[in-house]
């Protein structure tokens, strides 16, 4: 049974930058899709980040040239999304997610329903 642990949420001001970082544990992820989602107060969970076994990448297009996802398949699997020009909307809970299907080398999804394993969440906020 895999389990995801995020880390590396805080508060910080509008323009800096955070880095969090999600440890597999249990279970390899090394050829399986993973992702980042957020969820905001009174909203939906929304699609971040996502990345394939091959390293191909994926993202929502207001994080677009912000945000940076990767991954580290050595040992356990690790999942980072580097967070730079910060903005107050980005404020949210941060959620670590892996798809437990063998995925495709090229393809990740952007549907929450397409991963199987979740985080407990980092709380990233950011000041205006």
């Amino acid at each position: 049974q895999g389990q995801l642990a995020e880390s590396g949420g805080g508060l910080v001001q509008a323009g800096g930058s955070l880095r969090l970082s999600c440890a597999a544990s249990g279970r390899t992820f090394s050829r399986n899709a993973m992702a980042w989602f957020r969820q905001a107060p009174g909203k939906e969970r929304e699609f971040v980040a996502a990345i394939s076994r091959s390293l191909s990448t994926y993202y929502a297009d207001s994080v677009k040239g912000r945000f940076t996802i990767s991954r580290d398949n050595a040992a356990n699997t690790t999942v980072n999304l580097q967070m730079n020009i910060l903005k107050p909307e980005d404020t949210a809970v941060y959620y670590c997610a892996a798809d437990q299907r063998i995925g495709s080398y090229y393809y990740a999804g952007r549907d929450s329903a397409e991963y199987d394993y979740w985080g407990q969440g980092t709380q990233v906020t950011v000041s205006s």
